[in-house]
């Protein structure tokens, strides 16, 4: 099970005073140190934590491949297509948001994200889907010819009951069944913590977590590499 480590919070605590610190890349090339296999990043089109800079400066830094998150924007588009990323995960984006809220309608935003993936694939960037665990979203995922879905675990992490969780494990479970099926390689993230992350790292066919505030968060209190390492003990125990 590989770790995905995202450092967005890391950059949204440094652009509360408007300085240089806390550096987001300083904590990308901490959480390589402490074992995990990729750092994701996400240039928000309203620029609210991860700045262009930031990007370039990663890429310069990091041994492990760079997950750009964006949403379908022209603009970010032609950014990624300048940085070239190992990987690039769209998502869907309101500015009003704090953060990420469900997955990508595929089938109502199938012209402008088609433009993007196509813009990319060109330029070499292995691109991922962030859409929700729904059949027909992994479908339409499948046929826009990407490689690679993110499946969104937010309905699992926001249960308010041991059924509902129990109902959306099921329905992440038949979706990566789905999704494998298809020939997709299956990656996870959204509101995962170091007390819920157990049984999405046990689900059969499932080769990545991406995991970014819950990291932070426990950074606070014992660093980065301690925080990033007790993760990767969490989820490498159950899928071993």
């Amino acid at each position: 099970m590989r770790l995905g480590v995202n450092v967005d919070h890391v950059a949204t605590i440094r652009q509360a005073r408007g300085g240089k610190v806390p550096d987001p890349v300083w904590a990308a090339a901490a959480a390589q140190q402490a074992g995990c296999d990729s750092i994701v990043c996400h240039l928000r089109e309203d620029r609210r934590h991860i700045q262009e800079r930031d990007l370039w400066a990663a890429k310069k830094v990091l041994t492990i491949p760079l997950n750009l998150e964006m949403g379908a924007h022209p603009d970010i588009v032609r950014i990624a297509c300048r940085l070239k990323p190992e990987r690039a995960t769209l998502v869907p984006e309101r500015r009003q948001e704090l953060t990420t809220e469900g997955g990508l309608n595929l089938k109502r935003e199938w012209s402008r994200v088609e433009r993007a993936v196509a813009r990319m694939r060109k330029a070499g960037i292995r691109v991922s889907l962030f859409i929700d665990p729904d059949p027909v979203q992994i479908a339409l995922a499948q046929k826009m010819e990407v490689p690679i879905v993110e499946l969104h675990t937010g309905s699992y992490a926001d249960a308010g009951s041991a059924a509902e969780r129990t109902r959306c494990l099921q329905q992440l479970k038949s979706s990566v069944r789905e999704a494998r099926s298809r020939g997709l390689i299956v990656a996870a993230g959204h509101g995962l913590d170091y007390d819920n992350v157990r049984a999405v790292a046990a689900i059969e066919g499932i080769e990545e977590l991406n995991i970014g505030f819950s990291i932070v968060a426990r950074a606070i209190g014992v660093g980065i590499h301690q925080a990033v390492r007790e993760m990767i003990g969490l989820i490498r125990e159950d899928s071993s």
